[in-house]
């Protein structure tokens, strides 16, 4: 087991840590109170004499070679491949998780794998653009394993990609990113009492983690899962859009569509309330796309002449409507830089 970072112990009157203390984790804004024995509310950083363990540290739920347009990023060396690993446990409860077969359960089957294999299989399997995906269920419960698999993948030149709910505190937040590649994070509503109350979450340390993953300068993608019942309203779905117009309109923002699973028995999303709402985000948003439904209309066009830059059907892709070199990839019909689209190729 591997001894955790992002925790302090509690004293009694006399400054002194008493035998079979409870110690408090530090590493989001839960805060967790975790007497010996026990584990918080992630399931996975745990109690044992005083001392915080990760029992977990290194444990693999899923592990897949995807394409990059599933995590789902789509500005971001598109039309490659990506190891992909998930975990086990959550900091968050969403009732609707698609993922909660590992999300909700720490006892997931998987294997323990080190940094090193991880680098190693990503070198191997694509020797030309390698990367890794920290995603499938919540990887920020794990910034430990996180921080020492992104540091060696940094150093023998894999990129690192977080899939993340964005819910750490400052510090952790800060140390991560300062490794990460490109993120897609998930902003699932825009109201505090329902993160509070339905997700167990945080919005504010959310939005906070979005604004440090632009201001250092991270690739980002957003995605909003939209969920009838919860954030399917035209203000909090355009409250999102107006959010992220306000840090970069060129960040592109994925609009999910739900199916009912886990505790949340609402009817599936309708495609409609994705189509219209990515019509009102691209009066903001430069780059607004739908996922899990059959859609033609996630190609990626030159702002200028409107040809499609990035063709998608499902997880084909097509790139050649850029025009090399990089990195300043080009419209092939009317030359304007892509930099007006940031693709990183």
């Amino acid at each position: 087991m591997k001894s955790a970072r992002y925790v302090q112990q509690e004293k009694d009157a006399s400054g002194k840590t008493p035998r079979n203390a409870e110690i408090r984790c530090t590493l989001c804004p839960r805060t967790c109170l975790i007497q010996n024995g026990r584990f918080g509310a992630c399931k996975v950083r745990g109690n044992k004499n005083n001392t915080m363990l990760l029992p977990y540290y290194g444990h693999i739920t899923a592990l897949a070679m995807d394409p990059i347009e599933k995590k789902p990023l789509y500005h971001f060396r598109p039309g490659t491949q990506i190891l992909s690993l998930g975990f086990s446990g959550c900091n968050f409860t969403c009732p609707y998780c698609q993922n909660w077969h590992i999300s909700q359960n720490a006892d997931a089957p998987g294997r323990t794998m080190k940094p090193g294999e991880i680098a190693a299989l990503a070198l191997r399997e694509i020797p030309e653009t390698p990367a890794i995906a920290y995603t499938y269920s919540e990887p920020l419960v794990h910034t430990e394993f996180l921080l020492d698999c992104m540091a060696l993948a940094r150093r023998q030149g894999i990129a690192n990609v977080l899939v993340t709910n964005g819910c750490v505190n400052t510090e952790a937040a800060r140390e991560l990113l300062s490794l990460t590649d490109a993120a897609n994070i998930d902003l699932k509503c825009f109201s505090r009492e329902s993160y509070r109350k339905i997700l167990g979450g945080n919005l504010d340390t959310v939005l906070d983690f979005i604004r440090c993953a632009c201001t250092m300068g991270v690739h980002t993608e957003i995605t909003t899962l939209v969920v009838p019942q919860f954030n399917d309203s035209e203000k909090e779905l355009d409250s999102i859009a107006q959010f992220i117009a306000s840090l970069d309109p060129l960040i592109p923002w994925h609009l999910s569509a739900y199916h009912p699973d886990y505790r949340w028995n609402a009817l599936p999303t309708d495609p409609q309330v994705l189509f219209q709402t990515a019509a009102r985000g691209r009066a903001v948003l430069n780059h607004v796309y739908t996922g899990n439904i059959r859609c033609d209309a996630n190609d990626t066009l030159c702002p200028a002449c409107n040809t499609a830059l990035i063709r998608r059907r499902g997880y084909t892709v097509d790139t050649t409507g850029l025009a090399p070199p990089a990195p300043e990839e080009k419209c092939y019909r009317c030359g304007i830089c892509g930099e007006s689209v940031r693709i990183f190729m």
